[in-house]
C-alpha cells in the first residue's frame, strides 16, 4: 500500500468534495473560544477577557518580560557608549570600570528576575 504525506490526503479530500458540506462553511471562525481550553474554566476566561482582567500569572508573565528587556536595554546601551569610548581612545577611559559595572549591575538585575520567577 502506497504511503501519502497529509497534504496529498487532503489535496485528494478536496478534490472530491468532502470539505463541501461542513458546518458553517462560508462564515468567519469564531476566534473567541478555545478550543483546548477546559470547558468547566470557559466562563471563567470570558469574563476575565471581557472585563480586561488577566490571570496572576500573566501579569507575573509580563512583568517579567518586562523587567528582562529594560535589563538587556540597559546593557546594551552601556556596551554601544564602551565600544565609542574604545573607538574614540579616551584617555579618560583608559580601564573597562563602567562596562564591568553594567555587567555587574546586568547580573543583579537578572538575580532579581529570577527570585521573581522561583517565588
Amino acid at each position: 500500500m502506497p504511503e501519502f504525506s497529509i497534504e496529498e490526503i487532503i489535496r485528494q479530500a478536496m478534490q472530491e468534495g468532502k470539505f463541501d458540506d461542513l458546518p458553517g462553511k462560508g462564515k468567519p471562525l469564531n476566534l473567541d473560544q478555545n478550543p483546548h481550553e477546559d470547558p468547566e474554566w470557559r466562563v471563567a476566561h470570558h469574563l476575565l477577557k471581557s472585563g480586561d482582567f488577566s490571570l496572576p500569572w500573566i501579569e507575573l508573565l509580563s512583568e517579567i518580560r518586562n523587567n528582562l528587556q529594560q535589563a538587556r536595554d540597559s546593557l546594551e546601551r552601556a556596551w554601544e557608549w564602551h565600544q565609542m569610548e574604545i573607538a574614540r581612545n579616551s584617555p579618560v577611559y583608559s580601564d573597562q570600570g563602567g562596562w564591568l559595572s553594567a555587567v555587574e549591575r546586568f547580573k543583579d538585575q537578572a538575580l532579581k528576575i529570577n527570585d521573581q520567577i522561583c517565588s
